[in-house]
């Protein structure tokens, strides 16, 4: 465990200079950071037998040694942070290796004045095709390392649960769906727990992927037929696709179902709905009907809009498609706009709806005031990059990517500065760096809040086995 010394290299004089940057996990070389995020503790892969770090700041300077970690003191880290806010930081790290010391070459964070939200939300789920029974939502304090279990389903009968899901990062508005034969949508306004029956009298399909209104009075969502496939091909593994889907607004004032024909039928699928920052119109991805699966390969989604009418909860009279996505094009997948309403940042993949088991998925971003289209290279990988949602000062996106292995999806935060334009992004940190290695979970969707849910697993237990789903007309 490394600690914070005052020390210097023994046998200095002796001393290797290497010209690249030193082999450590998670790769947090040249990177910006949040002046309120947590110790970036990591490990070094060449298996020395002394660590010694140095963050040398413009108006402070740390030392800390360690074995094959370094773990820095949370007090002392917050204060270094706080001391070099704005300000970009040298971390020059040395080691000593088969007896022989090395210094590589120094990096750089930049501490950006720009604080993230403080709170992390996501879904554990072992990243196979039939485990169901081992799912938690979870929260974690991005500021420190403490996590707590908000949700979990060994506690309402093993039933699945959905990703958890914030209204303008605000932890007094939030959602997510909780299946089973006592289920419903778990619907957290002012700190209020309901459940909801989501079908309705009329629909029969439960809502799917949706997002809550500015006013936290409505709720957009997509109905969705959800159907899972296996590949034949060995390089993909699982196809998911919807064999129907339209869209639908719930008011939670009045319980009551909002739909249009211009976002249902037969002709379009729709799905991935979401609102405008100001509520007044609903993005969504739409795609004309194929014979599924024989014409997977043929399903590319458009971005397109249409406006609401928050006095009246109604859809308005015509769509616009923002993005066309023609047979030879990608598709688009999880709209989200940056809560300033400048950009929508959105998936990208060959085809299909589901990308995060496309391994060429990634993430750009749409730019409503330009039109400019960002392809996001710094933040890509060769993995899926996906699952993305915003902090409130727009900021910083966190995203869920698989490229350490290609099978675990990690959150990943990305800033954006004042020009739009993205920085390298990093993992989240963990109080033992070894963490990634042995962890057997992967993070989906996860959502940024500005502060700590008013509820715990216990109400979840108590919502799904004693509380009726309320009935919407």
């Amino acid at each position: 465990m490394g600690f914070l010394l005052f020390v210097a290299c023994e046998n200095s004089n002796n001393v290797q200079v290497y010209n690249e940057l030193p082999p450590i996990y998670p790769d947090y070389t040249d990177i910006t950071i949040p002046c309120n995020i947590a110790p970036l503790n990591f490990i070094m892969r060449n298996q020395p037998q002394r660590i010694e770090v140095v963050l040398k700041g413009q108006f402070s300077q740390v030392r800390v040694v360690g074995t094959d970690k370094i773990q820095f003191s949370e007090s002392r880290w917050k204060k270094f942070l706080e001391t070099e806010k704005g300000n970009s930081v040298s971390v020059q790290i040395t080691v000593k290796v088969g007896g022989q010391w090395i210094k590589y070459k120094p990096f750089e964070w930049t501490i950006a004045k720009d604080g993230i939200d403080s709170y992390l939300t996501y879904r554990l789920i072992e990243p196979g095709y039939e485990v169901w029974h081992k799912i938690q939502l979870c929260e974690r304090n991005l500021e420190n390392f403490s996590e707590k279990t908000i949700a979990d389903n060994n506690l309402t009968g093993q039933s699945c649960m959905n990703c958890h899901v914030f209204g303008n990062n605000n932890p007094n508005l939030s959602f997510f769906h909780l299946r089973g034969a006592k289920g419903g949508t778990v619907l957290n306004r002012d700190g209020r727990l309901r459940k909801i029956n989501t079908q309705g009298n009329t629909l029969g399909i439960s809502a799917t992927y949706g997002n809550l209104h500015p006013s936290g009075r409505y709720g957009v969502f997509s109905a969705n037929i959800v159907i899972p496939e296996f590949h034949t091909l060995l390089s993909e593994k699982l196809e998911v696709y919807d064999k129907a889907s339209d869209l639908l607004v719930l008011d939670f004032d009045n319980n009551r179902i909002i739909q249009s024909p211009l976002v249902s039928g037969e002709d379009n699928f729709e799905t991935f709905p979401v609102f405008s920052a100001d509520g007044n119109r609903i993005f969504y991805c739409m795609a004309p009907k194929k014979p599924l699966p024989d014409s997977i390969k043929q399903l590319k989604y458009s971005l397109c809009s249409i406006p609401f009418n928050t006095m009246t909860g109604q859809f308005g009279n015509h769509v616009d498609t923002l993005l066309y996505m023609g047979e030879n094009d990608k598709s688009i997948s999880f709209p989200k706009p940056s809560p300033d309403g400048r950009f929508i940042l959105y998936c990208v993949s060959d085809y299909g709806t589901f990308p995060i088991w496309h391994r060429e998925t990634d993430l750009q971003m749409l730019n409503l005031i330009t039109g400019e289209i960002s392809d996001l290279q710094v933040v890509n990988s060769d993995y899926s990059d996906s699952y993305h949602s915003w902090s409130s000062n727009s900021r910083w996106f966190v995203f869920a990517s698989k490229r350490d292995d290609g099978l675990y999806g990690k959150p990943y935060f990305c800033y954006v500065d004042s020009s739009g334009i993205a920085h390298k992004p990093f993992v989240l940190p963990q109080q033992d760096p070894y963490f990634y290695d042995y962890t057997l979970k992967s993070f989906n969707l996860p959502e940024l809040a500005t502060g700590a849910l008013p509820f715990s697993a216990a109400d979840i237990e108590h919502l799904y086995w004693k509380e009726n789903a309320e009935q919407f007309k």
